[in-house]
C-alpha cells in the first residue's frame, strides 16, 4: 500500500486511486517515459516466466557408491587442508601445538590420498560389475537360436516316445 493511498482525501475519489495504483508499481525499464501511463490492462500484469528453465544433463548421475565415497574424500581433504593451514598459523606465531599439527598434518594427508584413492577404486569396481552390457552378436545369436530349436524338438520327440509307451501300443493299427 502506497503513501498516496494511505492519505487518500474523500474529494479526489476515483482519480486518486488510480493515481496511486500507477504510484505503487515498479517503473517498466523497457517502456520510455512517456507510454507509461498508456498501457492497456493485458500489458500491466506481466506474463508467467519461469524462474529456470530444465535442462538435461550433460553426464549421467554418479552410482551411489561412487558419490559415497567422494563426498568423503572431499571432506577429508577439507580438514586436511584446514589442519595444514592451522599448522603453518602455529609454526609462524611459534605455538606449542605447531609440532602436534604438523604430525596430524602428515598422518591427515595419508588418510586424504588413501580417501581419493578409494574414489578411483570404487568407480572401477562398480564399472567392472554393472558397467558393462553384455550384447552378444548375432552370429552368435542365430547359433544359440539353432540349438534351442534343434534342442525342443528332441524333446517333443521324446515326449511322443514317452506317449506311446505309455498307452502300450493301444489303438494302433497292426501292420498288414
Amino acid at each position: 500500500m502506497g503513501t498516496a493511498e494511505r492519505h487518500e482525501a474523500p474529494t479526489r475519489g476515483v482519480t486518486a486511486h488510480a493515481t496511486a495504483e500507477r504510484m505503487t508499481e515498479a517503473p517498466d525499464r523497457d517502456i520510455p517515459a512517456s507510454g507509461r501511463g498508456q498501457r492497456s490492462v493485458s500489458q500491466a500484469r506481466p506474463s508467467y516466466r519461469p524462474l529456470w528453465v530444465e535442462e538435461p544433463a550433460r553426464r549421467r548421475r554418479l552410482p551411489d557408491p561412487v558419490r559415497t565415497a567422494a563426498v568423503r574424500a572431499v571432506l577429508i581433504i577439507a580438514v586436511t587442508l584446514l589442519q595444514a593451514m592451522v599448522a603453518f598459523l602455529c609454526t609462524m606465531a611459534g605455538s606449542w601445538l605447531a609440532f602436534p599439527m604438523v604430525i596430524s598434518s602428515v598422518v591427515s594427508t595419508v588418510v586424504a590420498t588413501w580417501g581419493a584413492l578409494d574414489v578411483w577404486v570404487t568407480r572401477q569396481v562398480w564399472k567392472q560389475r554393472n558397467g558393462v552390457v553384455s550384447a552378444p552378436s548375432s552370429t552368435a545369436r542365430a547359433l544359440r537360436r539353432e540349438r534351442r530349436r534343434a534342442h525342443r524338438q528332441e524333446r517333443a520327440a521324446e515326449r511322443a516316445q514317452e506317449r506311446i509307451r505309455r498307452s502300450g501300443g493301444a489303438g494302433q493299427l497292426s501292420h498288414p
